[in-house]
This record gives C-alpha cells, sequence and structure tokens, in this order.
C-alpha cells in the first residue's frame, strides 16, 4: 500500500462492509469498536460530542449542527456516513475532509491491530475518525449512528446531549419489524443523565423513548411539542421556514437544503442549540441563521433535494426507504415539469412492498443497479414494479440508466434520480 487509493482498496477488500455486503457485516456488539479504541489510548474521551441517530433526517441535520458551530467559531468535527464520492467525506473538521496522508498513515500504522482484530469496515472508520478528532484538539463532535444506535460502533461516546430525528421503516431485517422495535435501537443511544431531544412526536414510539430516558435518569423532550414550523417559500437558492415556538415567538430561517423534510429536522437542531446554550456553548442567533444558509456550501454535503442540472433538469435525493420516499413525492409535487423521467435503483435487503407502491403511475422509470453485490439486478426491480403498474426498462448499470433518462428528455421535463444512495453516487460520480 503505497498511496492513498491502495488504502482504500486494501479496506475496501479486506474488511466486511454493510454497504457492499448488507447484515453480514453488522456486528452486534461494540468489543471490536472497544478493542481498537483502547490500542488508541480510547480517543474517544478526549472530544467533547453530539451523538445522533434515527431512520430519516440523521444525516441533514448532523450537518446543520456542524455548520452552525463552526459558524460561531468552534473547532466542529462531523462524523458521518455513508459516503457518496470520496471516504474521507465521513471525516471532516470545519467543512474540511479529513488529510489523505492521515488516512494512509493510520492503516500503516495499525494494520497489524487490524489484521488481529478483524472488524467491520464501519467499525475501523469510528475509531480513525475518532482517533483524528482526538488528535486535532476539536471543540466539539457531531457524531451520526451508522445503522441502529443501541448496537452501532458510535455508541461508545459519552456525548453532551443526544438527538433522535425521524423514526420509519428502514433496515427491518437487522432492527425489527415494528416502529417500536426500532424506536429500541435507536433509544439504545440515550445515556446516563444526558439530555435527549427526539425531533418528531409519535404516539408509537413516544413511550420507548419515555422508558429509556426514565430508566437512564435522563432528560427528554419532544422538539415538535416545544416548536412548530412552516414552509414560506422555496426559491432558487433557499428554503424560508418561519419556526413559532410555544410563547407565540416567530423565528425566520433559509435553508440551502430544500427538502421539504427539512421542516422537521430544523426542530430537533434548533432544540439541541438551544440546550448546548445552557451548557455555555456561545451559538448567537445570527450564527444559527447563517450556519443553515450554508451548510451545502460549508459541509459538503449532497443528494439532500439536489439541483444537479438546469438544463436538462435533473434532481437527486438519497431518501430509500417509505417515509424518505414519501418526502420526495412531497417535493415533487412542488416542482413543475411536462414529464417525470425516474432513475432509480435499490439494494436486495430493502422493503420494496412499502416503496414501490407509493410511486407515481405516469412517470417513466429507468431501472438499474449500482456496481455492488448487495444492489438488486434492474431486471428484477423493474419486474416487481411492473406488477404495479409503473413503466420503464431495465438498463443494468446507473450510468446506462441516467444516460438513457438523458436521451429522452425534452425541454419541461425533470430527471429524477434517487431510491438509493449508490444510485445517486454513481450519477454524481459521473458528472464530476
Amino acid at each position: 500500500m503505497q498511496n492513498y487509493n491502495e488504502v482504500i482498496e486494501y479496506l475496501y477488500a479486506r474488511l466486511p462492509m454493510f454497504t457492499r455486503d448488507g447484515a453480514s457485516a453488522y456486528k452486534k456488539d461494540l468489543d471490536n469498536t472497544l478493542a481498537l479504541l483502547d490500542a488508541l489510548g480510547n480517543p474517544q474521551q478526549k472530544f467533547k460530542s453530539i451523538h445522533i441517530a434515527g431512520t430519516n433526517g440523521k444525516g441533514s441535520s448532523s450537518h446543520m449542527l456542524a455548520s452552525i458551530f463552526a459558524e460561531a467559531g468552534y473547532k466542529t468535527a462531523l462524523y458521518t456516513s455513508p459516503h457518496l464520492l470520496d471516504f474521507r467525506e465521513r471525516i471532516r473538521i470545519n467543512g474540511q475532509m479529513v488529510d489523505e496522508q492521515f488516512v494512509i498513515d493510520f492503516v500503516h500504522n495499525q494494520q497489524a491491530l487490524i489484521e488481529e482484530i478483524q472488524p467491520s469496515f464501519f467499525e475501523v472508520t469510528v475509531a480513525m475518525a475518532f482517533d483524528y478528532f482526538a488528535k486535532m484538539q476539536v471543540d466539539i463532535a457531531i457524531i451520526e449512528v451508522g445503522l441502529g444506535g443501541r448496537l452501532d460502533s458510535t455508541n461508545v461516546i459519552q456525548p453532551l446531549i443526544s438527538l433522535i430525528t425521524n423514526i420509519g421503516f428502514d433496515h427491518m431485517n437487522m432492527l425489527g419489524n415494528t416502529l417500536s422495535e426500532i424506536a429500541f435501537e435507536k433509544a439504545g443511544i440515550i445515556k446516563y443523565d444526558t439530555p435527549v431531544v427526539v425531533s418528531e412526536y409519535n404516539e408509537e414510539t413516544a413511550p420507548v423513548f419515555m422508558k429509556k430516558a426514565e430508566q437512564e435518569h435522563a432528560s427528554l423532550e419532544f422538539a415538535s411539542k416545544k416548536l412548530q414550523s412552516s414552509i414560506k417559500a422555496v426559491d432558487e437558492d433557499y428554503l424560508q421556514i418561519d419556526v413559532v415556538n410555544l410563547e407565540g415567538h416567530t423565528e425566520h430561517y433559509e435553508l440551502d437544503l430544500k427538502g421539504s423534510y427539512q421542516s422537521k429536522n430544523i426542530l430537533g437542531v434548533l432544540q439541541i442549540v438551544d440546550h448546548m446554550r445552557k451548557l455555555g456553548y456561545d451559538l448567537p442567533l445570527a450564527s444559527v441563521k447563517n450556519g443553515l444558509r450554508k451548510v451545502q456550501s460549508f459541509t459538503g454535503l449532497q443528494g439532500r433535494w439536489q439541483t444537479l442540472s438546469k438544463d436538462p433538469f435533473v434532481i437527486c435525493d438519497t431518501g430509500h426507504n417509505e417515509d424518505g420516499i414519501r418526502e420526495v413525492l412531497k417535493n415533487l409535487a412542488n416542482t413543475s415539469f411536462r414529464q417525470l423521467h425516474f432513475v432509480i435503483g435499490a439494494m436486495k435487503d430493502k422493503d420494496l412492498g412499502h416503496m414501490l407502491p407509493l410511486l407515481p403511475k405516469d412517470a417513466i422509470y429507468y431501472f438499474s443497479n449500482p456496481d455492488m453485490p448487495r444492489a438488486m439486478p434492474s431486471v428484477e426491480l423493474a419486474a416487481e414494479a411492473h406488477q404495479l403498474g409503473l413503466k420503464g426498462n431495465a438498463y443494468g448499470p446507473v450510468v446506462k440508466a441516467f444516460e438513457a433518462a438523458k436521451e429522452h428528455y425534452q425541454k419541461g421535463d425533470l430527471i429524477f434520480v434517487g431510491g438509493s444512495n449508490f444510485v445517486v453516487s454513481e450519477v454524481l460520480l459521473q458528472l464530476k
């Protein structure tokens, strides 16, 4: 391994990787992570953090908070997953990706340990991120859960506060088949005597969070019980949102993340900001507003209702479960176009029975499969979709499907790319 690309290839080839291999790469304990971190001198104990879990919204919320803290002058770390184009997207400080040389040195220095412990790709990535954040002496680290919460590798930190966003159906083969079972896994990030904010109140999942918070003597707030949001407009640059508190005070915010679902995510983010102020963090309203105005440009976040091109008109979104698709459809309903061309792909382990029936029947579909073993072959996806009255052809590789959509595109149409992070990733890579 002489260079960065060879080091990344080693990690991909050597270690079980959930995004590629699925459930077989999911470790149902924290032993490997704890062993790696212990050998590194437990870097997770050397920085302050905020921990974020949820089915949808955790990535957007993490990036919003990172942008706000950095705007307020704090050296802010951000750990997220998966990446879309570059492995280093997962590990950032003040919007800047980790240096390639740090990744190379970490893998070289810890190769014997990696070979001995046999961790997953995600476990190594978490250890690398925490080691980097500790060495860089960050003021605050925003840590996004990878999958679930209770058994996620990130769940070794002792955060100042935790945030749990939307709870919906996803990864049911690992997290459970009911919202309560899934919420139980997410609630696993609630720590003893550590405040927790839940973005959305839901009658089915609220008792799960309340029980866990009571067990841990942790204060619990449901942001949607404290704040209400309404979308005022969406222009070329910003989503305009008004947020009203219990006293009736209204504050106006502009977000460069323009998906309508951000009106839900912003509530949890603002409650976290309020808590952190009480802990002594200086987060002026101007920093909050400016941070929210430049989440994409500052943190590099991509794939959240992102316009990729105006001619042809191309939008992508990484929503890939039932709730994510519902939000995509809301955004499509608020977008003007003549004909919708839908480039779509999915993973074999996704519950398509909850997703495909929601999709519009009047769209033209371009079924594809991302370049990984976990992807559902496009012909199988097309067959399932055809049974539900969705019309379109199977194209195999994502690039071929996207090219076909562009060939059929006419002025006034919209090409939407989605269904999977990895479909979006391959289109972004082509357009790079």
